[in-house]
């Protein structure tokens, strides 16, 4: 399929809004976002929006666009409200929705005022939000009805004080709340006034770690950290005017929206899709003529599966125009991307690596073309350095695990209000990720497990990825994770909680596992097997607090028990 060239060379460094407005001026009646929300049972939540009803068989749905002029005017309208209402420069204004068209104008709109943006993960507890908006001091907060009962919870508690100005999306308006959409009709689209010049160097945003390792910490972006994300994206993976990007993942999250950024640079269509039915995501991809699709592997297991168990349903669609497909956010299992390649033998494929820390993905990545390196990261991206360090922070030999530490135009400026917890991660300009690696003879990352996942069993070091990728070639098994629990003996042992496909699940038992273990050195064999779901948050990280908060209170009633 023939592309349209590039619109690059982009400055190095900047702010998103200026990418936005460009757009809108290039491309004005072209279509930016669409939104496609499949019909389910609380859709009378949907109805204030301007949606269209589409009923096509597998794919009913409300679908809602917008162009690049209405996406920019609506964020003016955005920032212009905000301004009325009292948001100055260095505000912070919180957004807590579920992925939605309204929510990237909102983000560019407080962008356009000098404040800076918020984003809160959707899953938060009441007590989280809370926390979270104390910690990054907000004063307004956009949020929608799926989140009225926990806001409510903690809306007068002292964490909260802060909180100035709820504004509310959706219908049956709360009596404290001012809404979104009666709100910004007054308020015009022009490019709105502030006191002085926006520069790249000026704070952008605050994002919150995953909490896998622990409660969120607040994370502080510059305008040019992200801006330096958007060029970084495209130059790893070309996007074109011509290509359309469907986005899955949260867009609180740094992950999928910096991904998104690349099609920002291409002034490229995007479909934000809510939903992660592996059906309705091929039925998308085909109708919509996609052909960018970023996965959590997850999702890229059951789109496989779909596919092998509906074939002549998925042999009537069209997906000529998909051209890549590429993962983040976890490591990635090699089988995968091979099953994967022999059902789109022409799909380009790239693995991502990245922290919200460091302006998301792309400060590693595997490249495109290098799909005889699956099971690395990959080696530095656009802009970037890595290097594989010791305790001590000195460089170690090729082959030799150790901490990955990146620097690049996308590190973080700091852990907002948390100096200790800064200057334990950035040194020198370098951010210690907490991930051990090692590189290989050609200079390839590859990821051996989170330096706090480490387990130490009898003296010995056993890495949980490495094991997990050894049991993701177990046919049966559709996900795993595995931990570390305590152990009288050995100090710690290896647990694996493994969830079987639905098709295996009542057959495969322990031995069953334990056979195919025989396959790794003895010491690193799990000495547990659970069979369960296992627990993951929206990005696809593997929730391992959560199971060892659980296993570990079962080894210790089992001990006290014992005695």
């Amino acid at each position: 399929m023939e592309r349209n060239t590039p619109v690059l060379p982009v400055p190095e460094s900047g702010r998103l809004p200026d990418l936005l407005e460009r757009n809108a001026q290039l491309y004005p009646d072209e279509t930016a976002l669409i939104e496609l929300n499949p019909i389910h049972d609380d859709a009378k939540n949907l109805l204030w929006k301007d949606y269209a009803l589409v009923e096509t068989g597998h794919s009913s749905h409300y679908r809602s666009e917008l162009t690049w002029k209405q996406f920019d005017d609506r964020a003016n309208r955005v920032a212009n409200m905000l301004i009325a209402h009292g948001v100055k420069r260095g505000d912070k204004v919180a957004i807590l929705l579920m992925n939605c068209i309204e929510w990237l104008p909102i983000y560019f709109g407080v962008m356009k005022t000098g404040a800076l943006a918020v984003p809160m993960n959707f899953r938060y507890t009441s007590e989280e939000i809370a926390y979270c908006t104390e910690l990054s001091q907000a004063t307004v907060l956009f949020f929608a009805s799926e989140f009225l009962e926990r806001v409510e919870a903690v809306k007068d508690t002292d964490l909260m004080q802060g909180i100035r100005e709820y504004i509310w999306l959706g219908l049956d308006l709360p009596a404290y709340a001012t809404s979104f959409e009666a709100e910004i009709t007054k308020f015009d689209a022009g490019r709105p006034e502030i006191a002085g010049t926006i520069t790249p160097e000026d704070d952008g945003a605050i994002y919150f770690s995953s909490g896998t390792t622990g409660f969120p910490k607040a994370i502080l972006h510059s305008h040019n950290g992200l801006y330096t994300a958007a060029v970084t994206e495209y130059m790893h993976h070309g996007q074109t005017h011509d290509d359309i990007f469907i986005l899955i993942p949260p867009l609180y999250h740094t992950g999928a929206k910096m991904h998104w950024f690349g099609s920002l640079v291409a002034g490229a269509k995007t479909i934000l899709l809510k939903g992660t039915d592996p059906g309705w995501v091929l039925d998308t991809a085909a109708k919509e003529k996609a052909s960018i699709v970023w996965l959590l592997v997850p999702w890229a297991r059951d789109i496989i599966d779909y596919i092998e168990s509906h074939t002549e349903e998925v042999k009537a669609l069209d997906f000529s125009h998909w051209r890549m497909m590429h993962i983040g956010a976890q490591p990635v299992p090699p089988s995968l991307v091979k099953r994967w390649k022999e059902l789109f033998p022409a799909h380009d494929y790239d693995t991502n690596y990245g922290l919200s820390e460091s302006t998301g993905p792309g400060c590693v990545h595997l490249g495109l073309g290098n799909e005889h390196k699956v099971g690395a990261i990959g080696k530095a991206g656009h802009g970037w350095q890595t290097r594989v360090v010791d305790e001590n922070g000195d460089e170690v030999p090729r082959g030799t695990v150790g901490e990955l530490i990146v620097k690049g135009p996308g590190v973080m400026r700091e852990y907002y209000r948390n100096p200790e917890a800064t200057a334990e991660t950035l040194k020198d300009g370098w951010l210690f990720t907490g991930d051990m690696a090692k590189e290989d003879e050609d200079g390839f990352l590859f990821l051996v497990d989170r330096k706090k996942d480490v387990i130490i069993s009898g003296g010995e070091n056993l890495y949980p990825v490495q094991i997990e990728d050894f049991l993701h070639g177990f046919a049966p098994v559709k996900d795993v994770a595995v931990i570390g629990v305590p152990d009288e003996r050995l100090g710690e042992i290896a647990l694996a909680v493994i969830e079987l496909k639905p098709e295996a699940a009542g057959s495969v038992t322990e031995a069953d596992v334990a056979a195919y273990l025989e396959g790794l050195p003895r010491y690193k064999r799990p000495r547990r097997i659970v069979f369960e779901p296992v627990p993951r948050n929206a990005t696809g990280k593997i929730e391992k607090p959560k199971l060892r908060e659980r296993f570990h209170a079962d080894a210790i009633v089992a001990k006290q028990t014992a005695e």
